[in-house]
C-alpha cells in the first residue's frame, strides 16, 4: 500500500507539473491538443490538459537585432559594393510565427539580402552613400510586406558598413582631394577679388572725401574773401557817409580844404627833402602856392581861438 501511494503521489505531481504551466513576462507560448493549433499561453500562470496539450513552441515578444551577414552588391553603373546590415524585428502574432515559416528567422534574413540587392542596383555608386535612409527605409517596407504572413513586424533596417573595391575608394579619394583643391583655390581668388574691391572702395571713398573737404574749403574760403570785401565796402561807404555828413556840417568845406592842403604841402616837401629826386616846378606854380596860401590862411584861422 505504501508503494501505490509513492506512485500515486509520483503521479499526481506530473499532472501538476504538466497542467500549470508559468509563461514570463514579454513571452507567447503556442499550445497543441492532440497535434493540433490550441491556443496561445499569455504571461502568468495558465493550466493545461495533461498528455493531452502540449507547449509546441517558445517566442519572445521582446524587439530582436538581427545581424544581415555581408554581400556583394552591384551599383547601377557596374561597381561592387561590400554590405552588410542590422535588423531588428518582434514577433507579433505566436501563431503565425509558429506554423507561417520554418524558420522565420533565416526567411529575414534572405529577404533582406535580396532586397538589399534589388535596391542598391537601381542607384549609382554615389547616390548609395548620400540616400542610406531611403535604402533603409525601402528594405524595412518589403521585408514587413513578407513578414506579415510570418506573425513578424520588421521595425526598421540600418547599413552598418558600406565597402567599395580598394580602386574606386582611391578614385574617390583623389577626386575629394581634387575637388578640396579646387574649392580651396576659388576660395584664395574670392579672397584676391574682394581684397582688390575693398581696396578700389576705400580709394574712391577716400578720393571723395579728399573733393568734398577741398571742395568746403574753397566755399569756406570764398564765403570769408566774400565777407571781407563785403565788411571793407560796408566800412568804406560808412566812413564815406561820415565824412558826406562832415561837409553838410558848419566849416565842413574848410575842413576838407585844410586836409587837401597839407596833403598837398606834405607831398611837395617830402619830394624836396630828398636829395636824390629832381623836383619839376609846373609851370602853373602860381595854383599850387594859391592852394598853399589858402591852406595856411585856414590853418591860422583854425589855430585862433574862436
Amino acid at each position: 500500500m505504501q508503494e501505490i501511494g509513492i506512485v500515486i503521489f509520483v503521479i499526481a505531481i506530473i499532472f501538476v507539473v504538466r497542467a500549470l504551466k508559468v509563461v514570463p513576462q514579454q513571452h507567447a507560448w503556442v499550445v497543441e491538443r492532440l497535434g493540433r493549433f490550441h491556443a496561445t499561453l499569455t504571461p502568468g500562470l495558465n493550466i493545461l490538459v495533461p498528455f493531452i496539450d502540449r507547449v509546441a513552441y517558445k517566442h519572445s515578444l521582446k524587439e530582436i537585432p538581427l545581424d544581415v551577414p555581408s554581400q556583394i552588391c552591384i551599383t547601377r553603373d557596374n561597381t561592387q559594393l561590400s554590405v552588410d546590415g542590422i535588423l531588428y524585428f518582434q514577433v507579433t502574432d505566436a501563431m503565425r510565427a509558429s506554423y507561417g515559416s520554418s524558420n522565420y528567422v533565416v526567411a529575414i534574413t534572405q529577404l533582406a539580402q535580396t532586397t538589399l540587392r534589388s535596391v542598391i542596383g537601381k542607384l549609382e555608386l554615389d547616390k548609395t552613400f548620400e540616400e542610406r535612409d531611403i535604402i533603409n527605409a525601402q528594405v524595412v517596407q518589403a521585408i514587413d510586406e513578407a513578414a506579415l504572413n510570418w506573425g513578424v513586424k520588421v521595425l526598421r533596417y540600418e547599413i552598418k558598413d558600406l565597402t567599395p573595391p580598394k580602386e574606386i575608394l582611391h578614385a574617390m579619394q583623389a577626386q575629394i582631394t581634387a575637388e578640396r583643391e579646387k574649392r580651396a583655390l576659388i576660395a584664395a581668388s574670392e579672397g584676391r577679388r574682394q581684397e582688390q574691391i575693398n581696396i578700389a572702395t576705400g580709394e574712391r571713398e577716400a578720393f571723395i572725401a579728399r573733393s568734398e573737404g577741398e571742395k568746403q574749403a574753397e566755399i569756406n574760403k570764398a564765403q570769408g574773401q566774400a565777407a571781407a570785401i563785403l565788411a571793407v565796402a560796408e566800412a568804406s561807404a560808412e566812413a564815406i557817409r561820415k565824412v558826406a555828413d562832415s561837409i553838410r556840417q558848419p566849416g565842413g568845406e574848410q575842413a576838407v580844404q585844410l586836409r587837401v592842403a597839407e596833403r598837398a604841402v606834405d607831398a611837395f616837401s617830402k619830394v624836396a627833402a630828398d636829395a636824390t629826386t629832381t623836383l619839376i616846378v609846373p609851370s602853373g606854380m602860381e595854383n599850387v602856392s594859391t592852394l598853399i596860401a589858402s591852406a595856411m590862411k585856414m590853418v591860422q584861422a583854425a589855430r585862433q581861438p574862436s
